[in-house]
């Protein structure tokens, strides 16, 4: 096999890693959501936007390295997608300290969780009155950390697979 074809393989490797890390991230997240009832606080929405941006650069890093573009193009997109990642890291140690009450968290995150609506006819008017559930008071916790927590672990992990795939070089 040759150099090329090693490297290109090796770039293509990387960025689906990212990639089905990333989805599998932002999956567990919604599966918490929708299946698990738990309503995400303002912070942990805001704290899923790195992924959302950046699973669709690690496709197209996917892209560039099947389609044979230059390795460059590929492995500065990974860089960009570990970059991404260590954002939503950062955001998930900011939330976590706000959780854990280190520091404050942003007045726009409310103070109690009032509950969603059920009826339909009251649903313009429940858009002032109900509000999500509070940035300060984690929602759940696993092995002692929060989703939050959590959140710094996977971004962190998925941003070292994204910068060594950004440092692959011709052997």
């Amino acid at each position: 096999m040759s150099v090329a074809v090693e490297t290109r393989r090796s770039l293509m490797l990387y960025a689906a890693a990212t990639g089905v890390a990333m989805a599998a991230t932002i999956g567990s997240a919604l599966g918490f959501q929708h299946l698990g009832g738990y309503i995400p606080c303002a912070l942990c929405l805001l704290q899923r936007e790195p992924y959302y941006w950046g699973i669709p650069v690690a496709i197209v890093a996917l892209l560039t390295a099947a389609f044979r573009l230059p390795p460059a193009l590929t492995r500065g997109l990974l860089g960009l997608v570990g970059i991404m990642m260590l954002i939503a890291a950062g955001m998930g140690v900011y939330h976590a300290g706000v959780e854990w009450g280190f520091w404050d968290g942003p007045t726009t995150c409310s103070t109690t969780a009032n509950g969603m609506t059920t009826n339909a006819g009251s649903l313009l008017s429940d858009l002032n009155t109900v509000h999500g559930p509070s940035c300060t008071v984690a929602a759940l916790r696993i092995l002692g950390l929060s989703l939050a927590g959590w959140n710094v672990i996977a971004a962190l992990l998925i941003a070292a697979v994204a910068f060594r795939g950004a440092l692959v070089r011709r052997r």
